[in-house]
């Protein structure tokens, strides 16, 4: 193989093996609400058109109007006011795999004789505000829903979540503490309710994650889909 198709085929794994071990939160930088595709503490960009909806609600769980500003390598979120509640979908599309092991951002039926397939989706919640209350969730296939209010537990301690696929609780699903600043720590696994107790790791940022891959029917499209949720919220509020 010539060189400069080694380097092509490389660079399509390394960036299928970044679609499925990304994943998907946000983040107030410079005052905005910034979408960020990322695994641990490096993120990177992405194609903004992925964004498939942005959700915001007031303290009560009320709508608030929100607008996605796609950018040249990200997105950010642009409520009309400042919001309690944050949720948020990339749609990542169909990778499949051909028979020389390269990754292409195509379904297997454009793809021929292709060896494996999967469809991503990643999701995220933001809470933003003490004594939120939530509404209900049904844009978010893969939940973490916080059993009480995670921004009065505190560093140190544990709080309470609920793991949902599609409203259902989802038993044995492992969970990441602290996605940022340690990807690979698995902090608890659900119960037969779907629920684990986590220990909130940080003051600042907290990132709660859970993934898992469904398989699709014969027949399908891709063989499988992966899922990956995170729940966010400071551990400690700011004083100046």
């Amino acid at each position: 193989m010539h060189s400069s198709l080694k380097i092509a085929a490389a660079l399509a794994l390394v960036i299928t093996a970044q679609a499925s071990a990304h994943g998907l939160w946000t983040e107030e930088r410079r005052g905005n609400i910034e979408v960020v595709y990322g695994h641990g503490a490096e993120d990177g960009p992405f194609k903004a058109e992925k964004i498939k909806g942005g959700w915001a609600f007031d303290a009560a769980g009320k709508m608030i109007p929100v607008t996605v500003q796609r950018l040249a390598d990200h997105a950010r979120l642009q409520p009309l006011r400042p919001p309690a509640i944050m949720a948020v979908l990339l749609d990542n599309g169909p990778w499949s795999q051909t028979p020389d092991k390269r990754w292409v951002n195509q379904d297997r039926t454009q793809v021929q004789d292709a060896i494996a397939s999967t469809h991503s989706f990643k999701y995220s919640l933001a809470i933003y505000q003490e004594g939120a209350r939530l509404p209900k969730l049904d844009m978010l296939r893969l939940a973490i829903i916080p059993q009480s209010d995670p921004l009065k537990v505190g560093p140190g301690k544990e709080l309470q979540v609920q793991v949902l696929i599609d409203g259902r609780p989802a038993a044995d699903i492992e969970l990441y503490g602290d996605y940022r600043g340690a990807p690979h720590e698995i902090s608890g696994k659900t119960d037969k309710g779907g629920r684990a107790r986590i220990k909130v790791r940080n003051e600042g940022l907290n990132i709660i994650a859970a993934q898992l891959t469904l398989p699709m029917p014969k027949g399908a499209p891709v063989d499988k889909q992966s899922l990956f949720s995170s729940l966010t919220f400071v551990g400690e509020p700011h004083h100046e």
